[in-house]
Parts: C-alpha cells; structure tokens; sequence
C-alpha cells in the first residue's frame, strides 16, 4: 500500500532503526516507546489487522510469535510483554498487522 507507513518502511522509504529483517519480517525499534526497550516486529507482506488474517498467515504469525522472544533476549530483556493491536477500537494507529514488544525495568503495569 502506497500510504502505509509500513509498507514504506519495508521498502526503505522511510528510515528506521532496524533491530532484525530477514525475506519475511522486519523488526525496528518504536519511535514512541512505552517502556526502556519497545520494537515492533512487522511482516513485509501488508495485512491490514489480525482480524485479516487467514490460514494462510498461520505460519507467518507463528514465525513473528516466535521472533518476540529471541530478539527480547537480544535487546537484554528477561521478561517481556507483546501486544498486538487489532481494529481501531482495539487501539491500532497504523493498519498493517504488527507485534509490539516491550519490556525493561519497572514501568509496566501489572494487568
């Protein structure tokens, strides 16, 4: 999509602090982080939200899932949270499915 910031990020259009990318995914850190260390882990293919999603998607959803941990580990945290916005009422902004991770120190309420 032509206006996604995403999309453009994935296509090097706009600069990002990359922490991960590899054919299928991207991993940059958020430019307005809620806790000491928070990145976003974003598939390069455009899906709008995770209610978009498919079977399909089922193997490039557990691909990023499973990226959560390793690059947390990278980025020095213990422990994590991961949320993935879905929908405006949910809170998503920029609609292009995405996996917040973030975590470090002791800035997160407990839910």
């Amino acid at each position: 999509m032509s206006d996604c910031i995403f999309c453009k990020i994935v296509n090097g259009d706009i600069p990002a602090k990359k922490i991960y990318e590899d054919e299928e995914v991207i991993a940059v850190h958020d430019i307005h982080p809620i806790a000491p260390v928070h990145f976003l882990i974003v598939p390069k293919l455009h899906i709008e939200s995770l209610q978009s999603c498919s079977v399909a998607h089922e193997r490039l959803l557990g691909k990023m899932l499973l990226l959560a941990p390793k690059l947390a580990a990278e980025q020095g945290l213990v422990g994590f949270r991961t949320m993935i916005n879905t929908g405006r009422e949910g809170g998503q902004e920029v609609f292009h499915i995405h996996i917040h991770v973030f975590g470090g120190g002791n800035s997160l309420p407990k839910i």
